[in-house]
């Protein structure tokens, strides 16, 4: 009997030394990039380009976090959205990265996104030559990933103008690596019909529900919540929320409030998989970055992939 038992205790001991020194239970990377509370340029691996990163004050180390990456508008660049946005003191305040890219399509003085199909600010539609955008934000995520800085089921997407149609995108193709999106003037649900103001169902297929906050101002012209403008646009923000509440499966909304003097909120809720799809819209606003970085972050920290 006490032999039996001495070979029991010698198996479970056994059995742990193996799990201690197996690969599956090895400690997690420890994130080495970057200075907390500072926005470094990092290159991404082997790709031939970079991010601009921006580490929480707090950030520990050893702890992965969540990332929120920052798409710039047409023709600018990542500094730019960095200093419109001002995104990196609520990532101070909340401990998340701050990721912003420059677009892959050099033009003018910055870059723009590739969305395929879709022309750009120049005119020309991205061809077969230009950089696939979306294929390095995957790449970037992966590596943060992996260099143990960011955490893969929280992973959310904003951008302005172009970069929030790029974030647009990036809900429609990438829905397996953002566990949100919130666009601001740039809320798109797919690309525009031909000779119909309306979004085309079959370019925009998420694989999940995909939770969505977008932020618009009712004087902008450049992007109109009423539709119409560039060959990019056409659609009003009413369809691109309603077909994202589509898409998500919403079964009530729109639910339409005042959440702040002259903001007003279109709200579909009750999606599939816990999904919300919001609008809030500025009176008076322009083509500037109208959205509330403390409302947005609320938003997106309230959603896993």
């Amino acid at each position: 009997m006490v032999f039996a038992w001495r070979r029991a205790v010698a198996a479970l001991l056994g059995l742990a030394a193996l799990l201690a020194w197996s690969p599956a239970v090895a400690a997690a990377p420890r994130c080495t990039i970057g200075t907390p509370g500072a926005t470094q340029r990092i290159a991404i691996g082997d790709s031939g380009r970079s991010v601009l990163l921006h580490l929480p004050a707090r950030f520990d180390a050893r702890r992965p976090v969540p990332a929120l990456f920052l798409f710039h508008g047409s023709t600018d660049r990542g500094q730019g959205i960095i200093d419109q946005t001002r995104m990196t003191a609520t990532a101070d305040a909340h401990g998340f990265l701050v990721v912003a890219p420059d677009g892959g399509i050099p033009a003018e003085r910055g870059f723009v996104w590739n969305i395929p199909g879709v022309p750009t600010v120049t005119g020309k539609v991205p061809g077969p030559g230009d950089a696939d955008d979306v294929a390095f934000v995957k790449r970037t995520i992966d590596w943060l990933v992996a260099q143990g800085c960011a955490d893969r089921t929280r992973v959310y997407a904003s951008g302005h103008s172009g970069g929030g149609r790029f974030t647009s995108w990036l809900g429609c193709v990438a829905a397996d690596r953002f566990a949100a999106i919130a666009p601001n003037v740039g809320l798109r649900a797919g690309n525009p019909l031909k000779d119909v103001r309306l979004p085309d169902p079959a370019t925009c297929t998420p694989s999940r529900p995909v939770p969505v906050m977008a932020f618009a101002g009712d004087a902008d012209t450049t992007n109109p919540v009423q539709g119409g403008g560039a060959g990019y646009w056409q659609y009003t923000m009413h369809s691109a929320l309603a077909r994202w509440a589509d898409i998500d499966g919403c079964r009530e909304g729109p639910i339409a409030r005042e959440v702040a003097p002259g903001v007003a909120e279109t709200r579909f809720t009750k999606c599939r998989g816990g999904a919300e799809v919001a609008g809030r819209v500025t009176k008076g606003a322009g083509h500037v970055w109208v959205a509330d970085n403390e409302a947005m972050w609320s938003f997106l920290a309230q959603h896993r992939r």
